[in-house]
């Protein structure tokens, strides 16, 4: 077949993402420290531990690992309880740590991206309610601006809060995350909670550095509906207009939807300077009025989806497509912030990757307005409430021994980084399955 390629804008940029509890290790003062050690909470009574190692320095090898194999970026977060482990204090050997990590990422010319919450809170905040209580979004604002305030020097894009859809669902209706309860109501004035606190930081970023880029990483589920059931129709829409709408709209327009309840957050009006993406799957949803939980919506795979190992994700490129023209429709910038697979075997993740990365393409051909791609993630991390058992890395891991293992994917997605494109070449190379798909005679 004749040799094709297709070509991302100068300038776009290629990393990975992180976060800091599932890569430091010995986070010991937050309430997933606190949560692993509850019996039945995590898979196999697995715990984050040393993770991979981060903040014992092992940072330095994997970033160099980053940025030998072509990548340009790099997606991390810092923790809230190392920063401020106790209400008023301030721990300033923690602070220069962060500052050392983004010294050696401009050193290796990788551009960073921090996060500032991603799902972790200081024990002392759950001890005061955490974000149930109204006062956090007041306590999250000084955190952001002490910390935007110490790294500004290194920094230009911030995430406010790391996927608070997830952090809300997972924690407060299906019980999954800290601090495991079911409770709608509850769910919904975290929600609100979390919309004043990103709102509170962005006008703080500002103002402490005023040429900052600022917006919320969302993740994006695609609930397509499994029927032409109005009532499977009715109950996709719904859920994506909850999972998927409620915190970028509040976003632009200051009012927080959910179900029958409006309340308006007069200061989030207009509190994004992008919108960052991630992006896994897609479901498909049918009626069924034995949910409540799930606004009476049961989501599962199609048949024919190719899974992942443990049947976490169905690789669906078109829902990403989709993805990329929902976040159009706010009008800002776009950031791919985290996509991947968990795939330890190295199996799924090349073809997942290219048809991906190929319909990434197709979406900034179109004029999309996107400035970046992270791939989840770098290395095997602690995956939460799933603890060790599923594997995201381009590169593996060894618990024990902290070895890393190259995995085919790190070469694959070298090439797509060093030559700013995929082409049919190296899908022949890595995943030659896809390549009638990808790129057809």
């Amino acid at each position: 077949m004749a040799k094709a390629i297709v070509q991302f804008p100068k300038g776009f940029l290629w990393g990975t993402a992180t976060a800091a509890h599932q890569v430091e290790g010995n986070n010991t003062n937050n309430n997933w420290s606190a949560w692993e050690k509850e019996p039945g909470r995590i898979m196999h009574g697995q715990s984050a531990g040393v993770a991979c190692d981060w903040w014992g320095g092992r940072w330095k090898e994997d970033l160099d690992r980053a940025a030998e194999t072509g990548q340009n970026a790099h997606r991390f977060s810092v923790e809230w309880s190392r920063i401020q482990p106790e209400p008023g204090k301030w721990d300033e050997n923690a602070i220069e740590r962060y500052r050392t990590i983004l010294r050696g990422m401009h050193d290796r010319n990788l551009r960073p991206m921090v996060t500032l919450h991603h799902f972790t809170d200081p024990l002392w905040l759950v001890e005061m309610g955490g974000w149930e209580n109204p006062e956090t979004p007041a306590f999250f604002a000084k955190y952001v601006e002490k910390v935007v305030a110490s790294l500004k020097e290194y920094v230009t894009e911030w995430v406010t809060i790391n996927e608070p859809n997830v952090y809300s669902y997972s924690g407060y209706v299906s019980g999954d995350f800290p601090p495991g309860k079911k409770d709608m109501g509850t769910a919904f004035s975290v929600m609100v909670n979390l919309v004043k606190g990103h709102a509170l930081a962005y006008h703080g970023i500002h103002n402490v550095q005023p040429e900052a880029k600022v917006g919320l990483a969302i993740n994006y589920r695609s609930f397509y509906p499994a029927s032409k059931s109005p009532l499977d129709i009715f109950v996709a829409k719904t859920q994506s207009a909850i999972f998927n709408d409620l915190f970028p709209k509040a976003a632009v327009d200051g009012k927080v939807r959910f179900l029958f309840k409006t309340v308006t957050i007069p200061e989030a009006k207009n509190t994004q300077d992008f919108i960052g993406l991630n992006y896994y799957t897609r479901d498909m949803v049918s009626f069924d009025i034995t949910k409540p939980n799930t606004l009476f919506g049961r989501s599962f795979y199609r048949p024919e989806a190719e899974l992942s190992s443990t049947g976490f994700i169905a690789n669906e490129p078109d829902g990403f497509t989709e993805a990329i023209k929902w976040a159009n429709r706010f009008g800002y910038p776009i950031y791919i912030t985290e996509n991947g697979v968990e795939d330890e075997k190295d199996t799924l993740r090349p073809k997942y990757l290219a048809y991906h990365i190929h319909k990434l393409w197709h979406m900034v051909n179109f004029n999309s307005n996107i400035k970046g791609y992270f791939h989840w993630s770098l290395v095997d991390n602690f995956e939460w409430e799933r603890g060790w058992t599923q594997r995201f890395g381009l590169w593996g891991l060894d618990t024990e021994t902290q070895q890393r293992i190259r995995r085919g994917s790190v070469d694959f997605y070298a090439e797509i980084c060093r030559q700013n494109g995929l082409s049919s070449e190296m899908i022949e190379k890595y995943c030659p399955d896809a390549i009638q798909n990808i790129f057809p005679d």
